[in-house]
């Protein structure tokens, strides 16, 4: 697997961050709860058993990118409800995270959350650890229509809603799929390596589309802010 030099983030003005498993670790397991409630949600719809109802879940990730995509497509299910109802979970797992907030305030340029969840559960994530003051805005699955990574068309529609130029613009994600479209379209990508295998490249050798691979997302930013004050880049503006 390749990496690029930290050149290459030089000109990098907008960061654009996935949320679950990135903001956060995903060794809180938070992202965990959700899944319990989605294959609890799909039980009581389809009335079958919970092994069952996971196997269709899982099902609808694979083939759609979400399950809520799945459902939408094959059984017209009302997102909203759904959203709501596998967003009701314990954030409390996930730790406040000063360090964090302070290496996000030190980083230059604009910053924004992409996520295939909703608003309502970045916001309430975003506050518990202590960073919501960082970002510019939240581009949530709703803004995409109801489209979620890893389709193209959502991430051109987040880049035109906030006005940003790919060139110009690095992804952060733990689902190595997700950086394919993002490194299409001219932005530098960053996978956050975690253990759970689904969201590893499905290509392990050298997927060329990402530049950067990180166990840790604070350390990563610590050589992204070295090299920024090395370089001499100006902090006006952020």
């Amino acid at each position: 697997m390749r990496e690029q030099s930290l050149d290459i983030l030089d000109g990098v003005e907008t960061w654009v961050f996935d949320l679950d498993n990135t903001l956060y670790p995903a060794s809180s397991k938070l992202f965990d709860q959700v899944s319990r409630r989605m294959t609890g949600y799909i039980a009581e719809y389809f009335d079958m058993a919970p092994d069952a109802a996971l196997k269709r879940q899982k099902e609808f990730f694979m083939r759609y990118g979400t399950t809520l995509r799945g459902l939408m497509t094959e059984h017209g299910v009302d997102p909203e409800p759904f959203l709501d109802y596998v967003h009701r979970i314990d954030v409390g797992v996930v730790a406040p995270n000063p360090a964090l907030a302070l290496k996000l305030g030190l980083l230059p340029g604009r910053k924004l959350v992409f996520t295939n969840a909703s608003r309502a559960h970045a916001k309430r994530l975003m506050e518990r650890i202590g960073i919501t003051e960082h970002f510019e805005e939240i581009f949530d699955i709703a803004d995409a229509d109801y489209i979620p990574k890893p389709d193209k068309t959502s991430y051109s529609m987040m880049l035109r809603r906030h006005q940003v130029s790919p060139s110009t613009a690095c992804m952060i994600e733990d689902i190595a799929g997700n950086l394919e479209p993002a490194k299409a379209l001219g932005m530098a990508t960053v996978w956050l390596r975690h253990e759970n295998e689904w969201s590893g490249p499905k290509d392990p050798a050298a997927p060329s589309y990402i530049d950067f691979v990180t166990d840790d997302l604070g350390d990563w930013l610590d050589l992204v802010l070295a090299r920024r004050k090395v370089a001499g880049v100006s902090r006006d503006g952020d």
